[in-house]
Protein backbone atom coordinates (compact mmCIF):
# COMPACT_ATOMS: atom_id res chain seq x y z
CA UNK A 1 0.00 0.00 0.00
CA UNK A 2 3.13 2.51 0.57
CA UNK A 3 3.20 2.90 -3.12
CA UNK A 4 -0.41 4.07 -3.03
CA UNK A 5 0.53 7.63 -1.10
CA UNK A 6 0.05 10.43 -3.03
CA UNK A 7 2.30 13.79 -3.02
CA UNK A 8 -0.27 15.43 -0.41
CA UNK A 9 -0.56 12.56 1.81
CA UNK A 10 3.47 12.15 2.01
CA UNK A 11 3.35 15.64 2.98
CA UNK A 12 0.11 14.81 5.48
CA UNK A 13 2.16 12.50 7.01
CA UNK A 14 5.72 13.88 7.20
CA UNK A 15 4.34 16.84 8.52
CA UNK A 16 1.89 14.16 11.44
CA UNK A 17 5.27 12.63 11.69
CA UNK A 18 7.60 15.49 12.88
CA UNK A 19 5.03 17.57 15.14
CA UNK A 20 4.59 14.00 17.29
CA UNK A 21 8.12 13.31 17.49
CA UNK A 22 8.20 17.07 18.80
CA UNK A 23 5.16 17.56 21.04
CA UNK A 24 4.06 13.43 21.72
CA UNK A 25 0.53 14.92 21.36
CA UNK A 26 -1.73 13.98 18.76
CA UNK A 27 -1.85 16.15 16.27
CA UNK A 28 -5.09 17.42 14.53
CA UNK A 29 -5.98 19.07 10.88
CA UNK A 30 -6.30 22.38 12.08
CA UNK A 31 -2.27 22.12 13.84
CA UNK A 32 -1.10 21.09 10.78
CA UNK A 33 -2.99 23.69 8.86
CA UNK A 34 -1.36 26.36 11.37
CA UNK A 35 1.89 25.03 11.19
CA UNK A 36 2.72 24.18 8.04
CA UNK A 37 2.54 25.85 4.89
CA UNK A 38 0.04 23.24 2.64
CA UNK A 39 -2.63 26.05 1.66
CA UNK A 40 -4.88 22.93 2.56
CA UNK A 41 -8.63 23.94 4.41
CA UNK A 42 -8.30 21.61 7.49
CA UNK A 43 -11.10 19.65 6.04
CA UNK A 44 -9.25 18.40 3.05
CA UNK A 45 -6.20 17.49 5.92
CA UNK A 46 -8.95 15.45 7.52
CA UNK A 47 -9.84 13.50 4.54
CA UNK A 48 -6.35 12.92 3.69
CA UNK A 49 -5.60 11.68 7.74
CA UNK A 50 -8.59 9.80 7.09
CA UNK A 51 -7.60 7.83 4.17
CA UNK A 52 -3.83 7.44 5.83
CA UNK A 53 -5.36 5.77 9.50
CA UNK A 54 -7.65 3.44 6.81
CA UNK A 55 -4.72 2.44 5.15
CA UNK A 56 -2.18 1.64 8.92
CA UNK A 57 -0.02 4.72 8.92
CA UNK A 58 -1.97 6.46 11.90
CA UNK A 59 -3.94 5.72 15.01
CA UNK A 60 -6.68 7.43 16.23
CA UNK A 61 -5.96 7.42 21.03
CA UNK A 62 -9.11 7.27 22.30
CA UNK A 63 -8.77 10.61 24.25
CA UNK A 64 -8.16 12.85 21.43
CA UNK A 65 -9.40 14.02 18.06
CA UNK A 66 -5.92 13.95 16.83
CA UNK A 67 -4.09 11.02 15.35
CA UNK A 68 -0.81 9.74 16.13
CA UNK A 69 1.56 8.06 13.62
CA UNK A 70 1.82 4.32 13.65
CA UNK A 71 5.27 1.50 13.51
CA UNK A 72 4.47 1.86 10.03
CA UNK A 73 4.57 5.27 9.80
CA UNK A 74 7.93 5.51 11.12
CA UNK A 75 9.05 2.79 8.98
CA UNK A 76 7.70 4.55 5.87
CA UNK A 77 9.18 8.15 7.36
CA UNK A 78 12.57 6.55 7.88
CA UNK A 79 12.44 5.02 4.46
CA UNK A 80 11.14 7.50 2.18
CA UNK A 81 11.21 10.69 3.64
CA UNK A 82 13.48 11.42 5.94
CA UNK A 83 16.51 13.70 5.10
CA UNK A 84 19.20 12.82 7.78
CA UNK A 85 21.40 15.81 8.52
CA UNK A 86 25.10 15.85 9.05
CA UNK A 87 26.98 15.76 12.41
CA UNK A 88 28.41 19.34 12.84
CA UNK A 89 32.24 20.08 13.42
CA UNK A 90 31.54 21.12 17.47
CA UNK A 91 29.26 18.14 17.79
CA UNK A 92 32.14 15.41 15.77
CA UNK A 93 34.85 17.19 17.91
CA UNK A 94 32.77 16.34 21.38
CA UNK A 95 32.46 12.75 20.29
CA UNK A 96 35.69 12.35 19.65
CA UNK A 97 36.45 14.11 23.04
CA UNK A 98 34.39 11.91 25.01
CA UNK A 99 35.65 8.38 22.75
CA UNK A 100 39.33 9.29 23.20
CA UNK A 101 41.62 6.26 24.05
CA UNK A 102 44.60 7.68 25.55
CA UNK A 103 45.45 6.29 28.83
CA UNK A 104 42.27 4.22 28.85
CA UNK A 105 41.97 0.09 28.08
CA UNK A 106 38.91 -0.99 25.87
CA UNK A 107 36.25 -1.13 28.56
CA UNK A 108 36.57 2.34 29.35
CA UNK A 109 36.42 3.21 25.78
CA UNK A 110 33.10 1.37 25.60
CA UNK A 111 31.62 2.64 28.87
CA UNK A 112 31.98 6.30 28.06
CA UNK A 113 31.00 5.90 24.42
CA UNK A 114 27.49 4.40 25.93
CA UNK A 115 28.07 7.56 27.92
CA UNK A 116 28.53 9.92 25.03
CA UNK A 117 25.73 8.03 22.91
CA UNK A 118 23.25 8.93 25.91
CA UNK A 119 23.67 12.43 26.59
CA UNK A 120 24.24 13.49 22.71
CA UNK A 121 20.96 11.82 21.62
CA UNK A 122 18.75 12.24 25.07
CA UNK A 123 17.83 8.64 24.84
CA UNK A 124 19.23 5.59 26.30
CA UNK A 125 22.59 4.79 25.07
CA UNK A 126 23.97 0.78 24.79
CA UNK A 127 27.64 -0.63 23.57
CA UNK A 128 28.01 -3.93 23.43
CA UNK A 129 31.82 -5.05 23.79
CA UNK A 130 33.40 -7.55 21.24
CA UNK A 131 32.30 -11.29 22.10
CA UNK A 132 35.84 -12.81 23.03
CA UNK A 133 35.43 -15.73 21.02
CA UNK A 134 35.58 -13.74 17.79
CA UNK A 135 39.26 -13.15 18.87
CA UNK A 136 41.61 -15.53 16.85
CA UNK A 137 43.04 -17.67 19.29
CA UNK A 138 47.46 -17.24 20.21
CA UNK A 139 48.33 -18.79 23.13
CA UNK A 140 46.93 -20.29 26.50
CA UNK A 141 48.78 -20.51 29.72
CA UNK A 142 48.14 -22.77 32.76
CA UNK A 143 49.65 -21.69 36.25
CA UNK A 144 49.76 -23.87 39.17
CA UNK A 145 47.69 -22.49 41.94
CA UNK A 146 47.55 -24.79 44.51
CA UNK A 147 47.12 -28.82 44.51
CA UNK A 148 44.07 -28.99 41.65
CA UNK A 149 42.98 -25.39 41.08
CA UNK A 150 45.00 -23.59 38.25
CA UNK A 151 44.95 -19.95 36.22
CA UNK A 152 44.27 -20.59 32.93
CA UNK A 153 45.40 -17.57 30.94
CA UNK A 154 43.79 -17.21 27.27
CA UNK A 155 45.68 -15.03 24.92
CA UNK A 156 43.68 -13.84 21.54
CA UNK A 157 45.98 -12.27 18.69
CA UNK A 158 44.82 -8.49 19.32
CA UNK A 159 45.96 -8.29 22.95
CA UNK A 160 43.21 -9.53 24.83
CA UNK A 161 43.41 -11.42 27.90
CA UNK A 162 41.19 -13.53 29.55
CA UNK A 163 41.82 -15.21 33.23
CA UNK A 164 40.14 -18.31 34.74
CA UNK A 165 40.32 -19.78 37.78
CA UNK A 166 39.67 -23.71 36.98
CA UNK A 167 39.38 -26.99 38.86
CA UNK A 168 41.74 -29.87 37.72
CA UNK A 169 40.35 -33.48 38.16
CA UNK A 170 43.88 -34.25 39.23
CA UNK A 171 47.08 -32.94 40.48
CA UNK A 172 48.85 -32.15 37.43
CA UNK A 173 53.00 -31.45 38.05
CA UNK A 174 54.06 -27.84 36.68
CA UNK A 175 56.17 -29.47 33.97
CA UNK A 176 52.93 -31.55 32.51
CA UNK A 177 51.04 -28.36 32.37
CA UNK A 178 53.65 -26.32 30.38
CA UNK A 179 53.78 -29.51 27.98
CA UNK A 180 50.05 -29.11 27.51
CA UNK A 181 50.34 -25.40 26.80
CA UNK A 182 52.56 -26.16 24.25
CA UNK A 183 50.87 -29.12 22.48
CA UNK A 184 47.51 -27.05 22.55
CA UNK A 185 49.36 -24.08 21.34
CA UNK A 186 50.11 -25.80 18.10
CA UNK A 187 46.64 -27.55 18.02
CA UNK A 188 44.82 -24.18 17.90
CA UNK A 189 46.91 -22.21 16.03
CA UNK A 190 45.15 -19.80 13.65
CA UNK A 191 41.12 -20.70 14.51
CA UNK A 192 39.01 -18.16 16.11
CA UNK A 193 38.24 -18.87 19.81
CA UNK A 194 34.54 -19.62 18.58
CA UNK A 195 36.45 -22.82 16.26
CA UNK A 196 38.65 -23.59 19.39
CA UNK A 197 35.73 -24.62 21.23
CA UNK A 198 34.49 -26.96 18.65
CA UNK A 199 37.75 -28.10 17.68
CA UNK A 200 38.66 -28.87 21.18
CA UNK A 201 35.06 -30.92 21.26
CA UNK A 202 36.42 -32.84 17.94
CA UNK A 203 39.36 -33.81 19.26
CA UNK A 204 38.13 -35.05 22.91
CA UNK A 205 35.83 -37.74 20.15
CA UNK A 206 38.44 -39.03 18.12
CA UNK A 207 39.69 -42.32 19.36
CA UNK A 208 43.32 -41.07 20.04
CA UNK A 209 42.36 -38.83 22.59
CA UNK A 210 40.34 -41.59 24.28
CA UNK A 211 43.94 -43.69 24.62
CA UNK A 212 45.98 -40.81 24.94
CA UNK A 213 45.80 -40.08 28.65
CA UNK A 214 47.86 -36.88 28.13
CA UNK A 215 46.29 -35.68 25.56
CA UNK A 216 42.74 -36.11 27.53
CA UNK A 217 43.81 -34.22 30.55
CA UNK A 218 44.92 -30.78 28.20
CA UNK A 219 41.78 -31.56 26.57
CA UNK A 220 39.71 -31.00 29.35
CA UNK A 221 41.82 -28.37 31.35
CA UNK A 222 41.36 -26.17 27.86
CA UNK A 223 37.41 -26.82 27.19
CA UNK A 224 36.83 -25.15 31.02
CA UNK A 225 39.43 -22.62 30.18
CA UNK A 226 37.04 -21.27 26.89
CA UNK A 227 33.83 -22.43 28.03
CA UNK A 228 30.56 -20.45 26.99
CA UNK A 229 31.25 -16.20 25.69
CA UNK A 230 29.57 -13.52 27.55
CA UNK A 231 29.57 -10.11 26.06
CA UNK A 232 30.07 -7.19 28.19
CA UNK A 233 27.52 -4.84 27.97
CA UNK A 234 27.47 -0.76 28.73
CA UNK A 235 23.74 0.75 29.43
CA UNK A 236 24.05 4.45 30.27
CA UNK A 237 20.75 6.87 30.80
CA UNK A 238 18.13 5.18 31.29
CA UNK A 239 16.35 7.95 33.14
CA UNK A 240 16.34 9.45 29.49
CA UNK A 241 13.63 7.28 28.87
CA UNK A 242 11.30 7.71 31.44
CA UNK A 243 11.67 11.94 30.79
CA UNK A 244 9.82 10.96 27.77
CA UNK A 245 5.90 11.36 28.35
CA UNK A 246 4.65 8.20 27.08
CA UNK A 247 6.71 6.22 29.68
CA UNK A 248 5.01 8.72 32.39
CA UNK A 249 3.35 5.11 33.22
CA UNK A 250 4.58 3.05 36.53
CA UNK A 251 4.00 -0.11 35.22
CA UNK A 252 5.16 0.88 31.96
CA UNK A 253 8.21 2.04 33.39
CA UNK A 254 8.94 -1.17 35.67
CA UNK A 255 8.37 -3.11 32.59
CA UNK A 256 11.42 -1.50 30.91
CA UNK A 257 13.55 -1.37 33.06
CA UNK A 258 13.20 -5.35 33.77
CA UNK A 259 14.42 -5.54 30.23
CA UNK A 260 17.34 -3.89 30.26
CA UNK A 261 18.65 -5.23 33.75
CA UNK A 262 18.39 -8.75 31.68
CA UNK A 263 22.14 -8.75 30.04
CA UNK A 264 20.58 -11.84 27.61
CA UNK A 265 17.34 -9.75 26.16
CA UNK A 266 19.84 -7.13 25.25
CA UNK A 267 22.60 -9.47 23.77
CA UNK A 268 19.72 -11.27 22.02
CA UNK A 269 18.38 -7.84 20.61
CA UNK A 270 22.09 -6.72 20.03
CA UNK A 271 23.11 -9.94 18.13
CA UNK A 272 21.10 -9.38 15.13
CA UNK A 273 22.71 -5.99 14.80
CA UNK A 274 25.57 -7.84 14.70
CA UNK A 275 25.01 -10.38 12.23
CA UNK A 276 23.83 -7.79 9.97
CA UNK A 277 26.21 -4.76 10.33
CA UNK A 278 26.50 -1.39 9.33
CA UNK A 279 23.77 1.14 10.61
CA UNK A 280 20.48 -0.56 11.50
CA UNK A 281 16.68 0.52 12.97
CA UNK A 282 14.45 -1.13 14.25
CA UNK A 283 10.91 0.07 14.81
CA UNK A 284 8.79 -0.66 17.75
CA UNK A 285 7.54 -4.75 16.91
CA UNK A 286 10.44 -4.93 14.66
CA UNK A 287 13.00 -5.64 17.44
CA UNK A 288 10.91 -9.07 18.58
CA UNK A 289 10.98 -7.95 21.72
CA UNK A 290 7.04 -7.67 23.56
CA UNK A 291 8.94 -6.13 26.71
CA UNK A 292 9.76 -3.20 24.60
CA UNK A 293 6.45 -1.70 23.37
CA UNK A 294 6.64 1.51 22.07
CA UNK A 295 10.52 1.40 21.44
CA UNK A 296 13.29 1.56 18.26
CA UNK A 297 16.54 1.07 18.29
CA UNK A 298 19.04 2.57 16.36
CA UNK A 299 22.52 0.49 15.69
CA UNK A 300 25.75 0.22 14.40
CA UNK A 301 28.66 -2.56 14.33
CA UNK A 302 32.18 -1.43 14.86
CA UNK A 303 35.63 -2.86 14.68
CA UNK A 304 38.63 -3.67 17.08
CA UNK A 305 41.71 -4.94 16.22
CA UNK A 306 41.56 -8.45 14.14
CA UNK A 307 38.16 -7.53 12.65
CA UNK A 308 36.80 -8.08 15.59
CA UNK A 309 33.02 -7.44 15.62
CA UNK A 310 31.29 -5.27 18.49
CA UNK A 311 27.99 -3.16 18.48
CA UNK A 312 26.74 0.18 19.78
CA UNK A 313 23.15 2.13 19.56
CA UNK A 314 20.88 4.32 21.16
CA UNK A 315 17.25 3.18 22.37
CA UNK A 316 14.25 5.23 22.27
CA UNK A 317 10.73 6.10 21.96
CA UNK A 318 9.62 4.98 18.24
CA UNK A 319 8.58 9.44 18.16
CA UNK A 320 12.41 9.56 18.47
CA UNK A 321 14.48 12.51 16.49
CA UNK A 322 15.66 9.96 13.85
CA UNK A 323 17.42 12.26 11.81
CA UNK A 324 19.38 13.53 14.47
CA UNK A 325 20.31 10.06 15.83
CA UNK A 326 20.80 8.11 12.86
CA UNK A 327 24.43 9.76 12.10
CA UNK A 328 25.30 10.55 15.93
CA UNK A 329 25.31 6.18 15.86
CA UNK A 330 26.89 5.95 12.61
CA UNK A 331 29.45 8.36 13.09
CA UNK A 332 30.65 7.16 16.41
CA UNK A 333 30.32 3.37 15.18
CA UNK A 334 33.25 4.44 12.42
CA UNK A 335 35.69 6.75 14.74
CA UNK A 336 35.30 3.77 17.18
CA UNK A 337 36.54 1.67 15.08
CA UNK A 338 39.10 3.70 14.10
CA UNK A 339 40.62 4.93 17.45
CA UNK A 340 40.81 1.14 18.43
CA UNK A 341 42.23 -0.11 15.40
CA UNK A 342 45.19 2.94 16.07
CA UNK A 343 45.86 1.13 19.01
Amino acid sequence: MDEQLSPRGRQILEAIIEDYIVTAEPVGSRTITRRHPMALSPATVRNVMADLEEMGFLASPHTSAGRIPTDKAYRFYVNSLLSVRNIGRDEQEEILRRCSVTGKDMAEVLKETSRMLSSTSHYMGIVVAPRFDANVFRQIEFVKLGSRRLLAILVSQNGTVQNRIIEADEDIPADDLVKMSNYLNDLLEGLTIAQVRSKLLQEMQSDKAKYDRFMARALSLSTKTVDEDVAEVFIEGQVNIFDQPEFADVAKMKEIFRTFEKKSTILQLFDRAIAAEGVQIYIGAESHLSDMPGMSLITSTYVTGQNTLGVLGVVGPTRMGYAKVIPIVDYTAKLVSRLLEME
